[in-house]
C-alpha cells in the first residue's frame, strides 16, 4: 500500500480539511486528558509551515446524528488553543467564504461531524458538502480509520488526499511490525478473553514466529490441554477453538509460549496472599492471576531472540499488585532492548497502553499506538476503510 504524506502535497494558499481524533475525556466542561490533542500538533504546524490553512474535522461522543449541546466540540477549543499556542476559530455552520476569509496562519475547528446523520452512514452528499469547503484532504485520525464515515473515507475520494503526521507514524510502525518486519517476530497477546481475540490470534499465527499468550486467555488454552485451572477466569466452551489454534500454529511453525508456572490466590484483591505453583498444579479454590517467574524468564528469552515485537494485552491482572509483576518485568525487558536498538517494538490497545505506562516502559517502546479498535483490526489483518481510501498504489 502506498499513500501520500504532507510532504507530497502543494499546500500553499490551500484550505486543508484535516480529519483528527480529539475525542478526549471532558470533566466539568474541561478536558481532563489532552494526549490526543497534543498528538495532532505536528500535523497542524506542518500544514501552517507549508502555507496551508488547517480546518479540523472531528467527532466527539455518540450524538447519533443530531446536535447534542453536551457533545459540542466547542468545549475542547481552550485545550486545543493551549496545545497549539494560538487562537482557534470555532465554526458551527461553516461555508467556503468563511474559511477563505480566515487570516493566513489561522486554524479552524468545525462542529462535531457526528451531529450530521450522514456522517456515520458515509452519505455521499455530506462528503461532497464537506469536500466543497476545502482544496486538500489530510487524514490524521488513524484511530477512526476502521470506520467508513463521510469524513474518514468519503472525502478522501473527492479531493487530493494524504496522511497526516500521526497517521503516517502509525502506518510506518505497523508496516514495520507486520508488513515487512525484521525476523524473528514475537507477538505478546494477553487480556481476559480468547473470544474477543480469535481473529487476532488466527492472523498472527500465520505471520509471527513466536506467540506468547498471557492473561485470562492463557487459562483457556491451559484448560484446553487438560489442565485444571480451578476458579480461574476461563472460557471452557472455547476449548475446541483453542486446540484448533494450537494445531494451526504447529502447521505454520509458530511457537506458542504458554505459562509453565503461575501466581495463584484465593481472592482477587490488592496484595492478597498468593503463591507460585506449576501451571499444571493449581490448588482447588484458587485462581490464576499472573504468570510466574519461570514463565517470565521464557518470555524474556523470546524477547532476546526476537528482532520485532508486537504487544497487545497484559500478562496478568496488572491493575492490582503484586499481579502486575510479569507484565512489568517483560515490558521493562522489551523497553530496554528497544532503547538499545536491538528490537523494534510496537504496542497498542487500551489495556496495553495503561499497562506499559504503569510499568514505566511505554516511552522506550519503538511505537505505542493509542488507536484502540483500529490498531486491533489492523493486527487482525482487516482492511481499514480510512487507510484504503488514501491508497494511491
Amino acid at each position: 500500500m502506498t499513500w501520500k504524506t504532507l510532504d507530497d502535497m502543494d499546500l500553499g494558499g490551500k484550505i486543508v480539511l484535516t480529519r483528527v481524533d480529539i475525542n478526549v475525556p471532558v470533566e466539568d466542561g474541561r478536558v481532563s486528558d489532552a494526549t490526543r490533542i497534543e498528538r495532532i500538533v505536528p500535523t497542524v504546524r506542518d500544514i501552517l509551515a507549508a502555507g496551508g490553512r488547517p480546518v479540523l474535522l472531528a467527532h466527539f461522543g455518540r450524538p447519533k446524528g443530531q446536535p447534542v449541546p453536551e457533545m459540542s466540540l466547542g468545549q475542547v477549543v481552550p485545550a486545543l488553543e493551549a496545545a497549539l499556542g494560538q487562537e482557534v476559530a470555532f465554526l458551527e455552520a461553516p461555508d467556503r467564504a468563511a474559511l477563505e476569509a480566515l487570516a493566513p496562519g489561522a486554524v479552524a475547528l468545525l462542529e462535531n461531524t457526528r451531529f450530521h446523520p450522514g456522517e456515520e452512514t458515509n452519505d455521499p452528499e455530506l462528503a461532497r458538502a464537506y469536500a466543497a469547503l476545502g482544496d486538500v484532504y489530510c487524514n490524521d485520525a488513524f484511530s477512526a480509520a476502521h470506520r467508513a464515515h463521510a469524513t474518514t473515507e468519503g472525502i478522501a475520494h473527492l479531493l487530493p488526499a494524504c496522511a497526516g503526521r500521526l497517521m503516517e507514524a502509525e502506518l510506518r510502525a505497523l508496516e514495520a511490525a507486520l508488513g515487512a518486519p525484521e525476523r524473528p517476530v514475537l507477538a505478546v497477546v494477553g487480556g481476559a478473553k480468547v473470544s474477543t481475540k480469535l481473529d487476532l490470534l488466527s492472523n498472527l499465527i500465520e505471520k509471527v514466529d513466536m506467540l506468547v499468550i498471557g492473561g485470562g486467555m492463557a487459562n483457556t488454552f491451559l484448560a484446553a490441554e487438560g489442565v485444571d485451572v480451578a476458579r480461574s477466569l476461563c472460557e471452557h466452551d472455547l476449548g475446541e477453538t483453542a486446540r484448533e489454534i494450537l494445531a494451526k500454529a504447529g502447521e505454520t511453525g509458530c511457537e506458542i509460549i504458554l505459562p509453565t508456572d503461575v501466581v495463584v490466590a484465593e481472592a482477587f484483591a490488592a496484595n492478597a496472599e498468593n503463591t507460585t505453583v506449576a501451571a499444571t498444579a493449581v490448588p482447588p479454590g484458587t485462581m490464576i492471576l499472573d504468570a510466574g517467574p519461570e514463565s517470565v524468564a521464557r518470555i524474556r528469552a523470546a524477547i532476546d531472540r526476537a528482532r520485532t515485537l508486537i504487544w497487545n494485552g497484559p500478562l496478568g491482572a496488572f491493575e492490582i499488585p503484586p499481579f502486575d509483576a510479569a507484565t512489568n518485568a517483560a515490558a521493562e525487558h522489551a523497553a530496554t532492548r528497544s532503547a538499545g536498538g536491538q528490537l523494534v517494538s510496537v504496542a497498542g490497545g487500551g489495556d496495553t497502553v495503561a499497562a506499559l505506562n504503569r510499568a514505566g516502559a511505554a516511552e522506550r517502546f519503538s511505537y505505542v499506538s493509542t488507536a484502540g479498535g483500529a490498531f486491533l483490526e489492523w493486527m487482525e489483518g482487516k482492511t481499514l476503510p480510512g487507510v484504503a481510501a488514501l491508497d494511491r498504489g
